[in-house]
């Protein structure tokens, strides 16, 4: 018999039958515990510390995150599964500033699938790859949590189209390529002919600022090796300017058509390239009528000498 002693005396505890103990289960010192928690929670007698779920969730995540890594072995791969399956996939793209550029190229360009992770993009990366689109100039790339990106645009402006061989393209106002000429659309932007002509385009226009009359009427700027310009009118007649002092020139042209309106005449070209000399090149049937023209007053001397 065994006494525990306590404030009221001995407690006596009834002898127990050998034989009735042996009948009774007895689990190991490391499982009564776990079995206690088990019944506390069973019955609700138990209390759950506050955030247990939260914590529970992360700490769930993190060994699948681990079991994938260990598995793929990419850590990028990895996120994007597991944001993706948290709800983060990216289901709203918001486009803006895109005039030229279509939506298709756009998404195309940052790669979406349907099930990339608003978490895993890299921001810096997608504005990049946006700025090698042809007509963006610069890209602004935003998350909007949980599944939205929002991307603003800004284009490059045509300033004119450069002609060289075959090849037509539009071309920013410094001369450097933007995309391929594929329709009528800019078709009002001013023609620069020529190897370099798209380099100089910017130069020469600013010069014409002076002449509007005469700017208002160019259809085409031809570059010629390199060094001066020929400027092709509305219709058609080709001015012929020098490789330096282009306000002379212009300045002589404006003189020449206010007292002989020598641009609605019927010639092919004006060279003014000579300080000293204007050349007028006129077109066949006018050069046939004026050698007619000449022949006859010719004609009309001798017989005014042989009269004498």
């Amino acid at each position: 018999m065994f006494a525990l002693k306590s404030r009221k005396g001995p407690l006596n505890f009834p002898e127990q039958d050998p034989a009735a103990a042996g009948e009774k289960m007895v689990l190991p010192r490391p499982l009564r515990r776990a079995v206690r928690v088990l019944g506390s929670l069973a019955s609700g007698r138990a209390n759950i510390p506050r955030h247990f779920g939260s914590v529970s969730v992360v700490a769930f995540y993190a060994a699948t995150a681990v079991y994938i890594f260990a598995l793929v072995g990419e850590p990028l791969q990895v996120t994007q599964a597991m944001t993706s399956a948290a709800g983060f996939a990216i289901n709203n793209v918001k486009v803006s500033g895109n005039a030229e550029t279509s939506e298709i190229d756009i998404l195309e360009k940052i790669g979406l699938d349907g099930t990339t992770s608003l978490m895993a993009l890299d921001v810096a990366a997608t504005r990049d790859a946006l700025r090698t689109l042809p007509w963006i100039l610069d890209a602004d790339v935003r998350k909007i949590y949980p599944d939205t990106i929002e991307i603003r645009l800004k284009e490059k402006v045509a300033f004119g189209i450069w002609q060289y061989g075959n090849e037509l393209k539009l071309i920013e106002r410094d001369g450097k390529p933007i995309a391929n000429l594929r329709d009528n659309k800019f078709a009002y932007l001013p023609l620069f002919v020529g190897k370099d002509a798209g380099t100089g385009a910017k130069e020469i226009m600013h010069d014409l600022d002076r002449w509007p009359a005469v700017k208002g009427r160019v259809k085409a700027l031809m570059r010629v090796a390199g060094r001066r310009w020929d400027l092709k009118l509305d219709n058609d007649v080709v001015i012929k300017l020098p490789e330096r002092d282009m306000d002379r020139a212009m300045a002589e042209l404006a003189e020449f058509d206010n007292t002989q309106q020598v641009l609605e005449r019927d010639i092919l070209a004006i060279d003014l390239r000579l300080p000293d000399r204007t050349t007028v090149q006129l077109t066949a049937d006018a050069a046939e009528r004026r050698k007619k023209a000449v022949e006859a007053r010719a004609k009309e001397l001798k017989k005014l000498k042989e009269a004498i």
